[in-house]
């Protein structure tokens, strides 16, 4: 296929979802999916968690059967990588040279892996955890026995991959160069409940750590030196920083964006008939006062793409979706939902010491962001509450967790 009605750029779950959506909504013209990666679209989540510690095989974490792309009538094309956009011929180019035209184009190109900038950071034994390939990577080597392992940023990636390595029994050593884990997400109190979780189950955690380089010997890693001069010994490093957004030839085509790509209230980008969904794209989001940020969740990915499918399919209607998000480590499920961005105070619903809980973040007296940890009722009532656009509440009925959430609407 030389040309499609609408071309992805993307197999995650954007791409994915706009495939999907495209055909429900009833769209009857040709989709061709363009994916660097060599597998059909999987969810990206489970990777550094059920699939690491092999409680997932792949096929569960398939979006959809193999076969249910072929019987959609979405084609495919498989470990195509590309290098240019072509906004005036309507053409995308390939690594190969090849140029495939298209009416309407979706870029769900997600991002790359942020890469340490130190010695060594290129040696065999050093992970990211972006797709199948970094952890069957992983795998591979905890099948070939390597036990010790340090793990380099202190996000979800990061602290995922710490526990499941902890469950299988290895020795695992965590660094966060800031004071805190999940700094950039969630408040205080959060962040040092997890960090006291993290140690009890035998973590080594280390905070405002900086590593100076990665060694190695014949190639290999052996071990990470930090910045004052000690040297950690292990067999595998995996780094969690953070992504940098896959949009380079969208930029060299034109399009605006700095931190990702630009796009509107329908997910357009400044290029005529492309669009953008997913961790690349820099919207105005409505839960953030309107500030421009791009969002890293498969909530954001899978309804900018339902977005983009009602607007090519002719009923505009602009993005407006409550962020949310979730993460496992060990036997604790935190769900998140709203942005705590700029919030000026914090509640506590609960005690932490019983392992049930949540966070409230508000910005003057309005909850803008809730964290619950294993505390499914308050989530789910916490969401309905945001969705609301709720003004001021009660503190104190707010603080009180044997007060429902549902009782504040």
């Amino acid at each position: 296929m030389d040309k499609a009605d609408v071309v992805i750029v993307g197999t995650g779950h954007g791409g994915a979802q706009a495939a999907i959506a495209l055909r429900l909504a009833g769209h009857e013209g040709s989709i061709l999916m363009l994916g660097r990666d060599s597998e059909p679209p999987y969810e990206r989540p489970p990777l550094s968690k059920e699939y690491l510690a092999g409680d997932k095989p792949f096929e569960r974490i398939m979006i959809r059967p193999a076969q249910f792309w072929a019987d959609k009538g979405i084609a495919m094309r498989l470990g195509a990588m590309v290098t240019e956009v072509d906004p005036i011929a309507h053409e995308v180019v390939l690594h190969d040279g090849s140029r495939i035209g298209y009416r309407k184009l979706i870029w769900a190109g997600g991002g790359d892996p942020r890469r340490l900038s130190c010695p060594g950071a290129s040696l065999k034994g050093v992970h990211a955890v972006r797709d199948k390939r970094d952890v069957d990577a992983i795998m591979a080597q905890l099948d070939e026995g390597a036990r010790r392992f340090v793990v380099i940023g202190g996000g979800y990636i990061g602290l995922e991959a710490a526990a499941v390595l902890r469950k299988l029994d290895c020795e695992v050593t965590l660094l966060e160069a800031l004071p805190r884990v999940l700094a950039r997400v969630a408040g205080e109190e959060l962040s040092r409940f997890i960090e006291a979780e993290h140690r009890a189950h035998g973590l080594d955690l280390r905070l405002e750590t900086a590593v100076e380089a990665i060694e190695g010997d014949s190639g290999k890693v052996t071990g990470v030196r930090l910045s004052d001069g000690e040297v950690i010994p292990c067999d595998a490093v995996i780094v969690g920083i953070g992504i940098v957004p896959a949009v380079g030839p969208l930029i060299a085509a034109g399009a605006a964006g700095s931190n990702g790509v630009d796009v509107d209230i329908y997910c357009r980008t400044t290029l005529d008939d492309v669009f953008a969904i997913g961790d690349c794209a820099a919207h105005a989001n409505p839960f953030a006062d309107q500030a421009v940020i791009r969002l890293e969740s498969v909530q954001n990915a899978n309804d900018m793409a339902n977005t983009v499918a009602r607007a090519i399919m002719g009923d505009k209607q602009p993005y407006h979706a409550l962020p949310w998000f979730w993460s496992n480590q060990y036997d604790l499920k935190l769900q998140t939902a709203g942005l705590s961005i700029d919030y000026d105070q914090t509640l506590v619903r609960g005690d932490p010491a019983s392992r049930k809980f949540s966070v409230v973040y508000l910005k003057e007296g309005k909850p803008i962001a809730f964290d619950c940890v294993n505390n499914t009722r308050d989530y789910v009532q916490g969401r309905k509450l945001l969705e609301s656009e709720i003004g001021e509440v009660d503190l104190d009925l707010l603080a009180d967790p044997e007060v429902p959430l549902k009782d504040l609407l």
